[in-house]
């Protein structure tokens, strides 16, 4: 049974403490500073080696603090003394995290008088967990959402706060759908920091039963299985494009697919067969019907379209795909 649901009630407008990476979490960020709020810092991951140099790289939230002048701190772990102690100096009424990359502690959990709320890119209980939009996508969910939780020591089982519902466009691809829930996430984090600061947020413990988990991506999530229903496989290749990707093989190289569309047929041919070059794309045999693939990167090659890809690559009908 849910317990009864507990009102906020603050009167005053919160300093808050920033923790968030990457891409996701700066239009929260952002919205926070444009709202005046007195963020006493941004606690963000430490630059990282990114790309074919290897070059050390800012987190994007990093680089949207320094655009407002923000003081950063980047702890290699948020349970060391030395991080715990600039906390305490710190002093905030609020914690706002978003995507940040670390469980906290109880000491930070526990310290700010207003609590830390935390922006979770999907309706919980559902989805909980590593890789929440991914997942939504890969089990062809047709609804997700945002969720403001007041955190607590579990991974995203806080009290809901405030949360938005939205309906999945056909074809949505991952990084479509990243970058809507990550503008509506910040609008709901806007408008739950309001709430309490008026009294206007009530919180309202998750119903465990209901609970779903969205597990870190292994290498092994994205490989195509042609003998799946072309339903499975379409929303496997939108629930990792563009990145880390759906893959499959062709002559032993690796073969990213990044979109593609289907069709529900009788099949005859094996699963992963290529049948046929067509204007739709290139045809390939599943279970229940043909996988036209439209854009793909072949190992060692560039992104491009299926027609391109073909211009430079032979085909032959023995080729089966996996």
């Amino acid at each position: 049974m849910a317990e009864p649901q507990q009102q906020i009630i603050c009167d005053m407008k919160p300093t808050i403490l920033f923790m968030g990476t990457p891409e996701f979490a700066v239009p929260s960020l952002e919205i926070l500073a444009k709202n005046d709020y007195h963020i006493v810092g941004v606690v963000t991951r430490p630059n990282s080696p990114r790309g074919r140099g290897r070059k050390y790289a800012k987190p994007p939230v990093k680089i949207a603090a320094e655009e407002y002048n923000i003081p950063v701190i980047q702890p290699e772990r948020v349970r060391d003394k030395e991080f715990l102690d600039t906390f305490r100096k710190l002093s905030p009424d609020m914690v706002a995290l978003v995507a940040f990359g670390q469980i906290l502690p109880k000491e930070i959990i526990d310290f700010p008088k207003m609590g830390c709320i935390n922006v979770h890119p999907s309706l919980l209980p559902r989805y909980g967990g590593a890789a929440p939009i991914n997942w939504t996508l890969i089990r062809g969910e047709e609804t997700t959402g945002v969720t403001t939780i007041l955190m607590d020591e579990g991974m995203d089982t806080g009290d809901i706060l405030l949360q938005e519902k939205t309906a999945i466009e056909p074809g949505e691809t991952f990084d479509k759908l990243h970058n809507r829930l990550s503008k509506m996430g910040a609008d709901l984090l806007l408008e739950t920091v309001e709430g309490i600061t008026k009294g206007a947020v009530t919180r309202t413990p998750q119903d465990s039963t209901l609970a779903t988990y969205a597990p870190p991506l292994t290498k092994e999530d994205g490989i195509i299985n042609w003998q799946e229903g072309i339903k499975d496989i379409l929303n496997l290749i939108r629930g990792l494009s563009p990145s880390p990707c759906a893959y499959t093989f062709i002559k032993g190289k690796k073969l990213k697919i990044f979109t593609a569309a289907g069709e529900e047929a009788h099949v005859t041919e094996t699963a992963g067969a290529i049948a046929a070059k067509t204007e739709k794309g290139l045809r390939v045999a599943a279970k229940d019907g043909y996988i036209y693939l439209e854009e793909l990167q072949l190992e060692g090659k560039k992104r491009m379209s299926v027609h391109d890809f073909l211009r430079g690559y032979r085909l032959s009908p023995e080729d089966i795909l996996g």
